[in-house]
């Protein structure tokens, strides 16, 4: 079930918005001029729209560097009055809010760490009630929607309806070439629970390394989001947090330079219908899979009844793996992706065998 809730296009609050929002700055505020000087260059690119900075740093381990504290609201301040540029920063609790709101700043977003927690949701949300402030939500580090939509909708209750969803990915379980899995099945579970929610990706938290921001910002416009936030810093060799993962502002304008942004929508008839042709062909498919697929049903019924008359157990592990392997090679054939053929059949699988136990258990 949709919820579509009123929430506010960007441009609504950005009105200058002329792109995808560009959200750019360094991960932490580190010195007023290390502050100053990459704003100055990043205000120079028209595509960067919000300048941000971490003032405060939630860090898994204590020691390490948590952010230079609440001096850092004054640089963004300096930042705001000399570039014009809006500015943002992370709040974790109900004392960060109250004073970056103070401050004056723009924007506002929810870490993946607190939006993991209702309750520091709920203090959040309790301190923008009544204001127009813009707060944006990152996904929990879980790839749990619902706790996700919950925080937005905590923000929402208090009256908020300048909301953006930030998708930075998720915490890995194996190990991958990313700092954290995209997931991007998450994000389109997002988009159609909640379809006018703006949503923005953070490529820099999502790769870790530099040399992957561009592959991820390229596929998060493939995907149709709404913007990117991407951390840049004047000298990231030096950065004292996630100096990996930032870019100079000037590499920042060459992987924008090369960046294609894709839109949801085009004005040429012909694109408009033929794709409506080949949807169309895909609904025909759709269906014909799903009457397939209930054949096979009625037909697992009847195994499993057979196998509880003749006292078989209902799940086979030579058979499965033989099935298994049959259908990878078929899908090779037939040039299918073996990770997707062997998915679809996993779950296939799964509710076969589950069937079956149900019929077993019958009286």
């Amino acid at each position: 079930m949709t919820l579509k809730l009123d929430i506010n296009p960007i441009k609504t609050w950005l009105p200058k918005l002329d792109n995808p929002l560009l959200i750019a700055g360094p991960c932490s505020l580190e010195t007023e001029k290390q502050v100053l000087d990459t704003a100055r260059l990043l205000a120079k690119d028209k595509r960067v729209f919000v300048y941000r900075g971490g003032v405060w740093k939630p860090r898994t381990r204590p020691g390490m560097f948590e952010g230079v504290g609440s001096i850092g609201l004054k640089w963004l301040q300096m930042v705001k009055e000399e570039t014009g540029l809006p500015v943002g920063t992370e709040v974790a609790n109900a004392q960060h809010t109250e004073e970056a709101l103070k401050a004056g700043l723009d924007v506002l977003w929810i870490g993946a760490r607190s939006t993991a927690s209702p309750f520091v949701v709920q203090e959040i949300a309790d301190v923008v009630k009544g204001t127009n402030a813009v707060v944006m939500v990152k996904n929990p580090v879980n790839p749990d929607v619902q706790l996700w939509m919950g925080a937005i909708e905590r923000i929402h209750q208090a009256g908020i309806r300048n909301i953006v969803a930030i998708h930075r990915g998720f915490t890995p379980f194996v190990e991958t070439k990313y700092r954290n899995y995209p997931n991007w099945k998450t994000v389109i579970e997002l988009k159609r629970l909640m379809p006018n929610l703006p949503i923005i990706c953070d490529p820099s938290h999502i790769a870790g390394k530099r040399e992957y921001l561009f592959e991820i910002s390229q596929k998060a416009f493939d995907m149709g989001m709404d913007g990117l936030m991407i951390e840049s810093h004047i000298d990231p060799t030096c950065a004292l947090s996630d100096a990996a993962q930032q870019l100079t502002p000037a590499d920042l304008g060459k992987l924008l330079d090369k960046l294609v942004i894709r839109y949801e929508t085009t004005n040429n008839p012909a694109f408009e219908n033929q794709l409506d042709v080949l949807r169309n062909r895909i609904d025909d498919l759709d269906t014909e899979l799903l009457e397939i697929l209930s054949t096979r049903v009625n037909t697992i019924k009847k195994i499993g009844q057979y196998k509880k008359e003749n006292n078989v157990t209902a799940l086979q592990i030579n058979r499965w793996t033989q099935l298994m392997e049959n259908r990878v090679n078929i899908g090779k054939k037939l040039e299918l992706n073996e990770a997707f053929v062997k998915s679809i059949f996993q779950l296939i699988h799964e509710d076969s065998v589950r069937m079956q136990t149900e019929i077993m258990d019958e009286e």
